[in-house]
């Protein structure tokens, strides 16, 4: 077992709940990106049983982080938005000199990769903005004739999380099921159905992605990187706060820390 994994799992399991910040820009900085793309293709695969040491962990820590700590990132998005978000967009940016060197862009990259990033990045933003004019629209019922809607928006947002600078959470508002989803997960007053629903869309979403995902990958890594670059790029535009709503020092500080750690973190990686 890859016990180290747990806590791994934890930080990407925080991220995942975060309308902005993506679980899989946390695996791209503890370094198990491709390792955690792999693992999950692999696993939807006859060859199984040869990840579960891998992944049993991980969604162990992904899991606990998500039931447990959902309600607590509500708590600080709301009462210290500005230096909450601040502190991802320091993650965000810390990252990318990591997918720069991993790309070795400076080679491989050509006026279309360029041409790539740039869309991706418009996507990111224009994904964000509909995603927080959607947060304002309250919380929906998951009914029969709108199950549906939360089957589409976990698999939507599956795919959100296996690419590096796609938030899950956006993806939920854009589809405007955050609210229900995280609510769903409630400690002493779960709802069964949404978790439900939306878990299968997760799960189908997880299917089909990560093959197309690993295939890339393998295939077209510079487009791959390009892409991830543009969507992380977005992503910092998109969830960048401004000042005025909360302590500027203390935001500065926590946009500091956050691109530090990511930046440190990645030292490591090859």
């Amino acid at each position: 077992m890859h016990w180290k994994n747990l806590y791994r799992g934890a930080l990407m399991g925080i991220c995942d709940i975060i309308p902005g910040v993506s679980g899989g820009t946390m695996a791209l900085i503890l370094g198990i990106y491709r390792e955690f793309i792999s693992a999950v293709s692999g696993f939807f695969s006859r060859d199984w049983s040869r990840y579960l040491g891998f992944l049993i962990p991980l969604a162990a820590g992904m899991g606990t982080a998500i039931v447990l700590l959902a309600g607590v990132m509500n708590y600080f998005l709301s009462n210290y938005f500005q230096e909450t978000n601040f502190l991802f967009t320091g993650l965000l940016v810390g990252v990318i000199p990591l997918l720069i060197k991993q790309s070795e862009a400076s080679r491989a990259f050509r006026p279309f990769h360029f041409a790539l990033m740039l869309g991706m990045a418009a996507a990111a933003m224009y994904i964000g903005d509909t995603a927080q004019r959607a947060a304002e629209t309250g919380i929906l019922e998951v009914t029969a004739g709108n199950a549906w809607l939360f089957f589409i928006a976990g698999w939507a947002a599956s795919m959100a999380m296996l690419l590096p600078g796609v938030s899950g959470a956006f993806v939920l508002l854009l589809f405007g099921v955050y609210h229900t989803a995280t609510n769903a997960l409630s400690v002493t007053n779960p709802d069964f159905a949404v978790i439900a629903v939306v878990g299968a869309g997760v799960m189908t979403g997880f299917i089909l992605s990560s093959k197309a995902i690993k295939y890339l990958f393998q295939h077209y890594p510079a487009a791959v990187y390009a892409a991830i670059i543009g969507l992380i790029t977005g992503s910092v535009f998109t969830i960048y706060p401004g000042f005025g709503a909360g302590h500027d020092f203390i935001s500065l500080a926590a946009f500091a820390a956050g691109a530090s750690a990511a930046y440190i973190l990645s030292l490591k990686q090859p």
